[in-house]
């Protein structure tokens, strides 16, 4: 699947599908402490139109509520990403809305139990169209000091503790949402900080995979390094590996997958999401950290050695390359000072 190189920036305009207020204003409070413009355009909520009033710093903004979709981007001519809280029952008909508008370059599904064989006709209709889909059953993205995605990386005090305010070089992608908050803070605490972070979602049936995201960092010359977080079950993992024997993929990958301790047992062992059980031994923990290694991933020993290892390897890229990180500000024509405090 080949996705857009550049999903999210500065200007970029959402609307919202489904009464979340809470996640609203958190994408709120990470724009206004950004310094950019309200990143929320309209929220959709069916069979209703009227205003929704949330909180902007100190002050208030209104959004329009609109009852679907054509109204909301014949008004809205600026959004091009669709976040859809919908439930898992609606959610196949308000995605499918969504990815026929031309418009609508991003779609990111929150909702998990979306039937596995909806979500592949989705990942399917969005390839046709060449637009990107992330989920389902995910919390989404976040482009740090330029957007973020409903709940992606929690409240705006988890916003300035991890420097998600402004952009750093690292890239870091996952399945888990709760498991991206963890390496959000420490990629804040070893590395110049995060560049990009995203959730794909626990479902078996993705949207978008590992390696369509890698593969767009690799050409972002804002990207230094990438850190992935794999789990047991599956083998997307397995793209990543075959990307880097081929040397499409030239910059430093950290990676570690988790569920090393399913071998501890004697049975299959479901952990948490719905793609997250080894079903052969090609799709466990063990054997895709071999996997990775074997094809020049940096894996670390466990994921207690983690942290270590994307510290050193960041060190070792601000060694060799003392430019990169004056380069990748450079590329930001705001908002670029990491010493810079955020505005609350």
């Amino acid at each position: 699947m080949t996705i857009t190189d550049t999903l999210f920036s500065r200007t970029t305009r959402a609307i919202i599908y489904g009464s979340q207020y809470t996640a609203i204003q958190r994408m709120l409070d990470f724009d206004y402490t950004c310094e950019r413009s309200p990143s929320v355009a309209a929220i959709i909520t069916e069979g209703q139109d009227s205003l929704h009033k949330a909180f902007w710093g100190g002050t208030e903004i209104i959004i329009p509520v609109y009852s679907c979709f054509q109204k909301a981007l014949k008004k809205h001519k600026d959004v091009d990403v669709v976040i859809n809280f919908s439930s898992f029952r609606s959610a196949y008909t308000s995605s499918q809305l969504a990815l026929t508008h031309p418009q609508i370059n991003t779609l990111i599904i929150i909702a998990e139990g979306v039937p596995e064989n909806k979500a592949r006709l989705l990942a399917l209709q969005a390839q046709s169209l060449g637009k990107t889909l992330i989920g389902p059953a995910t919390v989404g993205g976040i482009k740090a000091g330029c957007f973020k995605a409903g709940n992606s990386a929690g409240t705006i005090e988890n916003i300035i503790k991890c420097n998600l305010h402004r952009p750093g070089s690292v890239a870091f992608i996952a399945k888990s949402g709760g498991m991206s908050n963890e390496l959000y803070n420490i990629i804040a605490r070893n590395t110049n900080g995060l560049y990009e972070g995203i959730a794909l979602g626990g479902d078996r049936y993705p949207g978008s995979t590992f390696v369509d995201h890698i593969l767009r960092w690799e050409k972002d010359p804002s990207v230094a390094m990438i850190v992935l977080l794999g789990e047991v079950g599956g083998i997307d993992e397995y793209a990543v590996v075959n990307a880097l024997q081929k040397q499409h993929i030239s910059k430093p990958v950290v990676a570690w997958v988790t569920g090393t301790s399913a071998s501890l047992f004697d049975t299959n062992v479901q952990f948490g999401h719905a793609g997250a059980m080894a079903n052969t031994d090609k799709e466990s923990a063990t054997a895709k950290n071999s996997a990775l290694r074997q094809a020049g991933a940096i894996v670390p020993s466990s994921f207690n050695h983690y942290e270590k290892v994307i510290r050193d390897t960041f060190k070792q890229i601000t060694s060799k390359t003392k430019d990169h990180c004056e380069a990748f500000t450079t590329h930001h024509t705001q908002n670029n000072n990491p010493n810079k405090a955020p505005h609350i």
